[in-house]
């Protein structure tokens, strides 16, 4: 196979621990062909859609701490989407407007024969933190609203609740207000921007405590091991970008149950790749645009999640 990712500037990966990155490896390591582009390289010329790729190696014994981890292997070459045997995109969230063109770009390059993953349409139709409502039986006490009452009205009721944006990432903008906390007014107008932006918020949930399990499913099928992030002391938020220690265990009997139940629906959308977060017996947030922790789970368990995500990736083109 020939595969793109469409990603963000390869000096900016952290390779040693970057899953795109070890995509990338597990696809090298299989003798596939690896090419690289910006989201900014995706045009329409005559209604065709086209990208500048560059080929790319990355040797089995790369320093991946260094800052030249790659090499290229070939001159950029502008070509239609449909030239490579998959089209991964893994650009990093926010999901802005730029990001939502590329999704329509994607979609018409499927129409002209691209094999995409996720697919545009899977990932415009997919908000991670508004998804879960689809899935009510598998999800904490939850409103969505960007009125203040409401909000206000709601936290009275529960007395301890998570507030977050709707485009946050990485752990950004999520507030705990406790039954005592002072300062609701000042966090909600901070948050929704007095009222013009909507807002999530949920009971909190005290198993955060034990973690904020990501559960990987590829094609479908959840990977046996989740990433439990940690938080630290005194912290209500897992993310590791928000300083959460990430300890792989395997799946309990209700992850399974969570992941079997949801995963058919999502791979049936297009959504090949999706990252389920999970506080206790709660989904919290499914993740679709770049889910990660596959070097995590790979280094703390005889699982190798790049593997498998090759394996099926390669099963899919072939059947396609």
């Amino acid at each position: 196979m020939h595969v793109l990712f469409i990603i963000d500037p390869l000096p900016r990966l952290s390779a040693y621990k970057d899953t795109s990155v070890a995509m990338m490896r597990a696809l090298i390591a299989q003798n596939h062909t690896v090419s690289v582009a910006l989201q900014s390289d995706l045009y329409i010329d005559e209604g065709r859609v086209k990208t500048v790729a560059l080929p790319i190696h990355i040797a089995a014994d790369a320093d991946l701490h260094a800052p030249q981890w790659w090499s290229a292997t070939g001159e950029e070459i502008e070509v239609e989407l449909n030239h490579f045997s998959a089209v991964i995109m893994r650009k990093d969230p926010p999901f802005d407007m730029e990001y939502f063109y590329s999704t329509h770009l994607l979609s018409f390059a499927e129409e002209q024969g691209a094999k995409v993953f996720n697919t545009g349409a899977a990932l415009r139709s997919h908000p991670e933190k508004l998804a879960i409502t689809e899935f009510p039986q598998f999800t904490p006490t939850t409103l969505v609203t960007r009125d203040m009452m409401r909000i206000r009205a709601f936290h009275k009721q529960h007395k301890d609740v998570i507030v977050k944006p709707l485009d946050g990432m990485g752990g950004t903008g999520i507030f705990r207000l406790r039954e005592d906390e002072v300062n609701v007014g000042a966090i909600l107008e901070m948050l929704s921007k007095d009222s013009t932006e909507t807002l999530m918020v949920q009971r909190y949930i005290p198993e955060i405590t034990k973690g904020d399990k990501r559960i990987l499913i590829i094609n479908g099928k959840p990977v046996p091991y989740c990433l439990a992030r940690i938080p630290l002391a005194g912290e209500t938020r897992g993310n590791l970008a928000a300083g959460g220690r990430g300890v792989a265990q395997p799946l309990s009997d209700h992850d399974w149950h969570i992941a079997n139940e949801i995963a058919p629906k999502l791979v049936e959308r297009g959504l090949f790749l999706v990252g389920l977060d999970v506080i206790g017996d709660y989904v919290t947030e499914i993740n679709v645009t770049s889910p990660t922790c596959f070097v995590e789970i790979t280094e703390q368990t005889d699982f190798d999640v790049s593997a498998f995500f090759t394996q099926e990736l390669a099963s899919v083109v072939e059947n396609a």
